[in-house]
């Protein structure tokens, strides 16, 4: 059996301008077609009026003829040929009455029926006695005033809504301008402002608007206040952290060799791991990491990264790529990842290099939901279980460094994955680089397959 396939209107059906101009097009053509049917309709009223009038004015005439004996004047006569059958029975009933229909036929005419005509009859010895006036000039009338209000009618809902998508379309691109600006800071451009003249001048009247880019304003700037009151405390605990740990680290190795002594040795280094992690996600939120570049093979990085893990991780390369990067951060990705796996997973770990992009896979539960979700959270937990530190966080902070992609996935057969997609070194041949015999260089970035170059790393 066949589905239907359910109807999509366009995107940009969807849009306020698209939608304002539908409901002024509508609301104008209401309005237009009430007064049209207004004017049409009193002007139609008074000319009829006046034509009957005349008419019956003439039907007096006529039957003051026909009572004195006379000859009737021209376009009267009894039961005349042309005559609506509804008048000639109205008449013969002994009642006068006027219509609106075809005149009688007149000489040349091609179609056998003469002009519009305003007939007007009244009762004569059982019969009708009827007349007629030529109506085609008041017909023409009420055509050309219909035509006039539908021609005025169009000019009027066009520039209506000329003038109503001008003043929608300010209104529109303001609010395109807070959208703009809330992606910005939700990329991580926590100064972007939209700045709104009307908020800028409190004596101004503020619309909606002007209202609602007041308080993105506002909001941005509080976020902004905060997180950077809480990386200056983050580095500020690091820093001050940093002397008495070199103390107690010096102290710590004067201690009598044993367990005890392990202990402490132990536990003073993975404070220090902590402190020096916790200088790094200052560095990494405050975006003043600078990059050195070079060009490296991504198979020999990778693999010198575990065994200097000394965990035990396979390692599987395929059609491995060069990657232009910064080795060290990249070392720092790896090993991270590397390192969670063995620390959160379970065994197997490999580590896949195929071209330009890194898998890490472990085979125990996978990543939790929130994670998937959101992306990797500062120490926080899954219920009962172990959090994730700050490894990941680390992780993804300095692949966006240098320009690379970290994604976090769960295998299809279970176990976690993360793939790290680097920007891919690309040499350009002498006959591919016009105008430059030397060849040329460039970085085909994780999302740019058009293999789009540039020297400078971009963030994901």
């Amino acid at each position: 059996m066949r589905r239907r396939r359910r109807f999509r209107s366009p995107s940009w059906t969807a849009s306020l301008t698209w939608k304002s101009a539908v409901f002024l097009t509508a609301m104008c053509c209401t309005l237009a077609a009430l007064l049209g049917v207004l004017v049409h309709t009193a002007v139609t009223r008074q000319t009829v009026e006046h034509a009957r009038e005349k008419a019956l004015a003439r039907l007096e005439v006529v039957i003051d003829a026909y009572e004195a004996g006379e000859p009737l004047p021209r376009g009267s006569g009894i039961d005349p040929p042309g005559l609506p059958g509804s008048l000639r029975a109205l008449a013969a009933g002994g009642e006068r009455g006027t219509v609106v229909a075809d005149g009688p036929h007149r000489p040349g005419d091609p179609d056998g029926q003469g002009g519009p005509a305003m007939w007007a009859a009244g009762p004569a010895d059982g019969r009708a006695l009827a007349t007629w006036t030529d109506y085609s000039h008041s017909a023409r009338t009420i055509g050309g005033l219909d035509r006039a209000i539908i021609g005025s009618s169009l000019l009027a809902i066009a520039a209506t809504l000329l003038v109503g998508l001008f003043a929608v379309g300010r209104v529109t691109r303001r609010l395109h301008q807070s959208a703009r600006v809330a992606r910005r800071i939700s990329a991580g451009d926590l100064d972007a402002r939209v700045n709104d003249p009307r908020t800028a001048r409190p004596v101004r009247a503020q619309d909606e608007v002007a209202i609602v880019a007041g308080a993105l304003d506002t909001m941005a700037s509080t976020l902004q206040r905060k997180l950077q009151t809480e990386q200056r405390f983050t580095a500020d605990v690091a820093h001050e952290l940093r002397t008495p740990l070199t103390g107690l680290s010096a102290a710590a190795e004067l201690l009598p060799s044993g367990r005890p002594a392990e202990l402490v040795r132990d536990r003073v280094q993975a404070m220090r791991a902590l402190t020096e992690d916790l200088l790094e996600i200052s560095r990494l939120d405050a975006r003043t990491e600078q990059v050195d570049l070079a060009v490296h093979d991504l198979a020999p990085i990778a693999e010198r990264v575990v065994r200097a893990s000394g965990t035990d991780t396979e390692v599987r390369v395929s059609g491995a790529a060069r990657v232009e990067t910064d080795r060290r951060r990249l070392e720092r990705v790896i090993g991270n990842l590397v390192a969670n796996a063995h620390r959160h997973g379970a065994a197997p770990v490999v580590l896949s290099v195929d071209g330009a992009v890194v898998s890490v896979r472990d085979h125990g539960p996978g990543f939790p939901a929130y994670l998937l979700d959101g992306g990797p959270q500062r120490f926080r937990t899954d219920g009962a279980g172990k959090g994730h530190g700050l490894g990941l966080t680390i992780a993804l902070g300095q692949a966006q460094v240098i320009g690379a992609r970290l994604d976090f996935g769960d295998a299809p057969d279970g176990g976690a994955l993360a793939r790290l997609t680097l920007p891919e070194y690309v040499r350009l041949d002498d006959g591919d680089s016009a105008g430059n015999p030397g060849g040329d260089r460039g970085r085909r970035g994780p999302d740019d397959p058009d293999g789009s170059t540039g020297n400078a790393p971009h963030a994901s």
